[in-house]
């Protein structure tokens, strides 16, 4: 037999194993999505079947129903009862009133969370309240050095303001590193580019035992697994709510005060709607009761009340089971892209351990902007941190098994068409 002939005969063995696994995991795909009870959920958004969506950490898609529901906020509650929607239609209340559909997302109890403001906002709040429970004699914040660039800059402000220095640290060298001088540490619980999960209760514990402060940052966590705050004794935390939350594009943040902290709590915004009496309009300022301490101005009533009728998808739903779909989810698209995708162009930066790993698949690859420029093109919606990380976010009220599949199949497929060393910020012809 010829040299050429058993090349001919490598190759087609080769494309008849390769066809028979992409069988076996379209299956499988397959039977995992028809035995998944969270599947339903997925006829409660506004998607296509032409797109795999799988950048839900950074930006949630549009529950179906909200459309009609902020039509009627603008026309009747806006357009027919203008400013007696304040009263008549909840608008004054809807910061404590959507802080506690948010609570049981994130572990915590009734009274400790008020929304609105931005993450960098509540982050600056949250940061110089921590620094003032501390006390005297704590004069350092310890922050997590892989931190997203806008919770860094908040706290060296931050520092600057109430006269403390940053200490910047890798969240797994917290523990060891605070000690007698340590006020607080802000920490992100899930890292944004690589979706490494960190210990929030091992690392509040040990700054809690050095007599600190723990600050968490739940942009990357809430809605994508259980967060714990009462049960693990979080002082404050800040999130965002336009990721696994779905509130749509700058839906307002929310905060998070430990009721135990509540009446020492020392907001550095202290404005008008967080005041006692708001509607006395006295000169003085005389803090209100409970977490709404954390209120500053008027609240931003149409994304508000857009991220309310969003938090409607929660319903019935227990987040233990989003987690549990989530890690099955991630497991998946692993095994498929280990099976599909050359080994020597991707790489794995996300954890494979369940309990390192939040809810999205991070992988580097030299030629990442032109790879997802292209996975774009092909309907494979992920997005890129630059230089070398493709980010892929796995929302499990409405990704799938077969999304998984596909996006690793297409994403081999565009590996193959992409040629190695590809100038970053050129897309594939």
């Amino acid at each position: 037999m010829s040299d050429l002939l058993k090349g001919r005969l490598k190759d087609q063995l080769k494309d008849r194993l390769k066809s028979r696994r992409e069988d076996h995991l379209e299956t499988r795909a397959r039977d995992l999505d028809a035995a998944d009870e969270l599947a339903g959920h997925r006829e409660r958004f506004a998607l296509d079947a032409d797109t795999v969506y799988l950048d839900g950490n950074s930006l949630g898609a549009l529950p179906a129903h909200v459309p009609a529901r902020m039509a009627d906020v603008i026309t009747r509650e806006w357009g027919e009862l203008r400013i007696r929607s304040w009263d008549e239609s909840g608008w004054w209340t809807a910061p404590e009133r959507v802080g506690e559909r948010i609570a049981p997302i994130v572990g915590a109890g009734p009274g400790q969370i008020v929304v609105g403001d931005s993450t960098s906002v509540n982050v600056f709040k949250a940061v110089v309240a921590a620094a003032r429970l501390a006390g005297d004699g704590r004069d350092e914040i310890l922050v997590d050095a892989t931190t997203f660039p806008t919770d860094g800059y908040i706290a060296e402000s931050a520092a600057r303001m109430t006269g403390h220095r940053i200490v910047p640290l890798a969240p797994a060298a917290m523990a060891e590193a605070a000690g007698p001088r340590t006020a607080a540490a802000l920490v992100n619980h899930v890292d944004f580019r690589s979706g490494r999960l960190h210990d929030l209760p091992g690392i509040t514990a040990a700054l809690h035992a050095a007599g600190a402060l723990a600050v968490w940052d739940l942009c990357h966590s809430a809605g994508a697994l259980p967060v714990g705050l009462d049960a693990h004794g979080v002082d404050l935390a800040v999130g965002c709510t336009y990721k696994y939350l779905n509130g749509g594009p700058g839906s307002p943040a929310y905060l998070y005060v430990a009721e135990r902290h509540q009446a020492a709590f020392d907001s550095p915004l202290p404005g008008w709607t967080s005041h006692a009496d708001p509607f006395a309009m006295t000169p003085g300022y005389e803090a209100a009761a409970g977490a709404v301490r954390g209120r500053v101005g008027t609240p931003d009533i149409l994304s508000l009340l857009a991220l309310e009728a969003a938090l409607d998808v929660w319903d019935g739903v227990a987040i233990e089971d989003v987690r549990a779909k989530s890690l099955a989810l991630t497991d998946f698209f692993l095994e498929c892209v280990e099976a599909y995708a050359p080994g020597d162009r991707v790489e794995p930066v996300t954890p494979e351990a369940h309990g390192e790993r939040g809810s999205q698949v991070a992988l580097r690859c030299a030629e990442a902007p032109a790879v997802m420029a292209e996975l774009i093109r092909r309907g494979i919606v992920g997005d890129l941190r630059r230089p070398d990380v493709l980010r892929f976010g796995f929302t499990p009220l409405y990704v799938g098994f077969a999304d998984a599949e596909r996006a690793a199949r297409v994403l081999a497929e565009v590996l193959a068409d992409v040629p190695a060393g590809v100038p970053a910020g050129i897309p594939a012809e």
